[in-house]
């Protein structure tokens, strides 16, 4: 099984979030390991959280599912039911169609990275349980169907 050169893959802070929303993930770095392996089937990213950073807005998949694998540091997971702290070897899963917004908060004073991994349709729909937000496809848009002037990146 060929070993992925994480250092070779270039690490983005890019979000399509609208603004004000794109604030709290510019501390967010990623590289997109899925591409980088030739994987078609699933996404997989290598993610490092500066200091105070979100891992996204808080947000489900209605065909997507996800995986969360802690690899270093702490990072406070905030979902519907709450905030539970995860550190390395702490992992998370959330099914396709369960409406548990969650994201991560890295409330420390230290980077944190994890893998994060879904599976499922990656251009499927899900929305944002916080804000006057959902996505579809390739766009954001308001709850009311009202698209937002940015798209989403895959």
């Amino acid at each position: 099984m060929p070993k992925i050169d994480i250092d070779a893959i270039t690490p983005s802070n890019r979000t399509g979030y609208p603004a004000p929303f794109d604030q709290p993930v510019a501390g967010r770095w990623y590289r997109r390991l899925a591409p980088a392996s030739g994987l078609t089937e699933i996404g997989a990213s290598h993610v490092t959280l500066k200091p105070g950073a979100w891992s996204s807005q808080r947000h489900w998949h209605d065909d997507e599912d996800e995986m969360l694998v802690m690899l270093s540091g702490e990072a406070v997971l905030v979902e519907d039911e709450g905030r539970t702290v995860l550190r390395a070897g702490d992992i998370c899963a959330w099914p396709k169609g369960v409406a548990n917004g969650h994201h991560l908060i890295n409330e420390s004073d230290a980077d944190c990275v994890f893998v994060a991994i879904g599976a499922g349709n990656q251009d499927g729909s899900g929305a944002y349980s916080d804000i006057d937000m959902k996505f579809d496809g390739p766009g954001y848009f308001h709850k009311d169907g009202t698209p937002y002037p940015t798209g989403r990146l895959r």
